[in-house]
Order: structure tokens, then C-alpha cells, then sequence
């Protein structure tokens, strides 16, 4: 059996099985829908020294797990895979975090992340495949992974979640990283999005929203350490509020960008970091934790909070 049929069968046994254990029911009331959504998770180097040196796989969520769990669901990027399968394709910024990390996402009420980033294959398409397994077997949703199988019923990327009646759907989009990932006709691999393919993304928007009360976009994109968003960023950004988008998560700089309204959506630029071991500057030790109220299926309220990672590399609010 060649490997391009073997992750063809792995991600058909993922992706068309049953959903998620421990995705809420559809209960068909209209409450208040609280989500929360961070930025940057990094579980290797740093940030497993202090976990494993405190032999505890909650450490890196401690301090900020009540308050996540408060939420009805959060949403951030997994920047590691999560594995102990593969082999380092050879860049010295290649992270795969041990497979007990999936603890801590759990202990922090992690619901749902993006893993269509730059350091989706660090470890190449065998550990990829395993810590999207992995993910789900938890009850993690992980999108930013595309089908283009004649017989995959997700080669949109769409993934759904049902909260107190209101039909919340996920996209993840990266152009950061190499074009090689992305899905092809027969292998599976990350969803890419760039100027160049920008019609087939706005499609794609289109038709999940159709399926979607509210929809989030993720994207991993801009340029890293910068405050500002780039030309490219507000291109495809905007590009996706415009095709129906109501909510546009911003990730890779690892420093905070602005939140702004635009038309009848909100965009987060960039979260920033949330766990990770970047301790050159204050700047890469910071974030945001965005907070959005759903009510009658509708944004009512954006709200985002400051937070703190600390020399442990531990994320803390702020004030709040």
C-alpha cells in the first residue's frame, strides 16, 4: 500500500465517521452563545521543558483554563502537531508537541483549532494525519483540512457545530507555509488560500454560509512581528466578510494586530501568541483573547481581552 493511499484511507476513517464525541446537541433555544477565541498554541520546545519539568500536562493552561471553560466554545491555532509519529523534514523551527499535551487542550476546554498554519508538516503527512486522529478522538474538532477525494463529503473544509440552537460554522485557510501542502485531487493536506485563488474561496464562503447562523474564518496569514496588517491580509480578509464571513480570525505575526468591524463582520488581524515560548520580547508575550456573544443568531457583542504569557510560558488574562 503506498503512503498517498494509506493517508487517503486514514483521513476517509476520520472524516466520515460519526461527529465528534462531546459536540453539543442542537436543542433548538435561542440563548446567549458565548465564544472565545486565542491565538497561538505551541506545545514543544519551552513550553513541554516547564510542562514536563512540573510533570503535569494541564501546566501550560493553569492559570487561564476557568475562564476558557466559561465560554460555550473556544477556538484557537494549533501551531504543533501532536504526535510522536514522523520525521523532522529539516527546519530547526519544527515543533511536534507528545501526544499527552492533548491533556492540557482538554483540561482548558479547547474545542475546536485551526491546523492549516506554516508548521502543519513539520514532521511531514504521516504525523499530520495523527494528530488530526488524535484531535478527534478527544473531541477536538481541527479544520483547515481539505478532501478532494471524488467521494469526500467534506472537500469544502466546512466543519459544524451545533451551540444552543445556533449553527456555528469553521473554515481555516493558511498562505503561509508551502503551496506542496495543500489538497490536491487525490491527497489530502491543508486548505491554501492566496490572491490567485481567491474566486474559489469566495465560493467556498458562499455555500458555508448557506449552512451556517454564523460563520468564522480562520486565517493564517501576514507578515511575522508586524503590528499592522498587510495589503495580502486585508485582500483576503475582507475578501471573505464580503463573501458572507461574519467573524475572520487572524494568526501568524505573533504579535497582536488590530480587531476591527468591517461592513456587517468583525476581523481579528492577528491574536497574537497564546502559549508559546517566544521570551526575545514583550511584544511575543502578549495576546488577545477574543470574546463574541451570540444572541438570536447574531453577533451582539465583541469584546477583546488582554492577556499575558508569563516567564513559564503560562497565558493569563489581563484583567477582566
Amino acid at each position: 500500500m503506498t503512503i498517498r493511499i494509506a493517508l487517503i484511507i486514514l483521513f476517509g476513517i476520520l472524516f466520515w465517521g460519526n461527529p465528534a464525541p462531546g459536540a453539543p446537541e442542537k436543542t433548538g433555544a435561542e440563548e446567549t452563545v458565548t465564544l472565545l477565541f486565542v491565538g497561538d498554541i505551541m506545545l514543544d520546545r519551552g513550553v513541554e521543558f516547564y510542562t514536563t519539568r512540573h510533570n503535569d500536562w494541564r501546566w501550560p493552561f493553569l492559570k487561564i483554563a476557568d475562564f476558557l471553560r466559561k465560554a460555550d466554545l473556544v477556538f484557537g491555532n494549533l501551531e504543533s502537531v501532536i504526535s510522536d509519529k514522523g520525521e523532522n523534514q529539516g527546519s530547526i523551527y519544527s515543533f511536534r508537541a507528545d501526544p499527552r499535551a492533548l491533556e492540557g487542550l482538554v483540561f482548558a476546554g479547547i474545542d475546536v483549532v485551526s491546523v492549516a498554519n506554516n508548521h502543519s508538516f513539520d514532521y511531514g503527512p504521516e504525523a499530520f494525519a495523527d494528530s488530526a486522529s488524535r484531535l478527534k478522538k478527544t473531541g477536538i474538532t481541527p479544520v483547515g483540512i481539505k478532501l478532494f477525494s471524488a467521494i469526500a463529503h467534506n472537500n469544502s473544509g466546512l466543519e459544524i457545530r451545533e451551540v444552543k440552537g445556533t449553527t456555528l460554522g469553521f473554515l481555516a485557510y493558511t498562505n503561509a507555509g508551502s503551496p506542496l501542502w495543500q489538497a490536491t485531487q487525490t491527497t489530502p493536506g491543508v486548505a491554501w488560500v492566496d490572491e490567485y485563488t481567491i474566486e474559489d474561496f469566495q465560493n467556498t464562503i458562499r455555500e458555508a454560509k448557506q449552512q451556517s447562523d454564523i460563520l468564522v474564518v480562520s486565517l493564517h496569514f501576514g507578515e511575522e512581528y508586524q503590528t499592522q496588517p498587510s495589503y495580502t491580509q486585508k485582500f483576503i480578509a475582507e475578501s471573505a466578510i464580503d463573501a458572507g464571513a461574519d467573524i475572520v480570525i487572524g494568526h501568524h505575526p505573533h504579535v497582536v494586530q488590530p480587531v476591527e468591524q468591517y461592513k456587517d463582520g468583525w476581523i481579528a488581524w492577528s491574536l497574537g501568541n497564546f502559549v508559546f515560548d517566544q521570551g526575545f520580547s514583550k511584544e511575543t508575550m502578549e495576546g488577545l483573547l477574543l470574546e463574541v456573544k451570540i444572541e438570536g443568531k447574531k453577533i451582539a457583542q465583541v469584546i477583546p481581552r488582554a492577556i499575558r504569557i508569563n516567564s513559564l510560558f503560562q497565558p493569563e488574562l489581563v484583567a477582566y
